[in-house]
C-alpha cells in the first residue's frame, strides 16, 4: 500500500506499546516508599522515627521533590540558610496522612524528616475511677 501524497514508501500502521511506557513509570514511581503517606526518594536510609539520611546532595533531593510534590500544589518555605546549613519546609494542604517535610543539609549530609500530624500522637487516656455524681 502506498500513500501517494506523502511519500513513494510503503507505509504500514505501528502500534506503540503504551503498555511497556506504563510499566516504565510504574517501575520508577513504585520503588519509592512512603512513610505516614509521604514519598521518600531511592536509596534514603532511615535514621530514626520519620527521619531520613538521602543518598543525594541538596539539590537533587529538592528537584526530586519538586516533580513529586509540585510547588503549585505543595508551598515551601526557607526554614534556614545559614552557612553550612539550609532547610527548606515542604506543606502538605490537604492535612492527610503528614503535616509536611523537611529537608535540610548539615555537616555535608542531606536529611529528611516527615513532619507528622499534630493530632497522630499518643491516643487519649482513658480515665479510670468512679464515675463523678453530679449533685444538684
Amino acid at each position: 500500500m502506498t500513500r501517494p501524497l506523502d511519500s513513494l514508501r510503503p507505509h504500514f500502521y505501528k502500534a506503540r506499546p503504551l503498555g511497556a511506557v506504563l510499566l516504565a513509570l510504574w517501575a520508577t514511581a513504585s520503588g519509592a516508599e512512603l512513610v505516614n503517606g509521604a514519598q521518600i526518594p531511592d536509596g534514603a536510609q532511615k535514621v530514626g522515627e520519620n527521619r531520613y539520611r538521602a543518598s543525594r546532595d541538596f539539590e537533587a533531593t529538592l528537584d526530586y521533590y519538586k516533580n513529586v510534590y509540585p510547588t503549585s500544589s505543595y508551598p515551601r518555605r526557607s526554614v534556614v540558610n545559614q552557612p553550612g546549613v539550609k532547610a527548606v519546609h515542604i506543606s502538605n494542604p490537604s492535612g492527610k496522612n503528614f503535616e509536611g517535610l523537611n529537608i535540610y543539609e548539615a555537616n555535608d549530609e542531606v536529611r529528611i524528616y516527615v513532619v507528622p500530624l499534630q493530632g497522630a500522637g499518643k491516643p487519649a487516656k482513658k480515665s479510670e475511677g468512679k464515675p463523678v455524681r453530679k449533685t444538684k
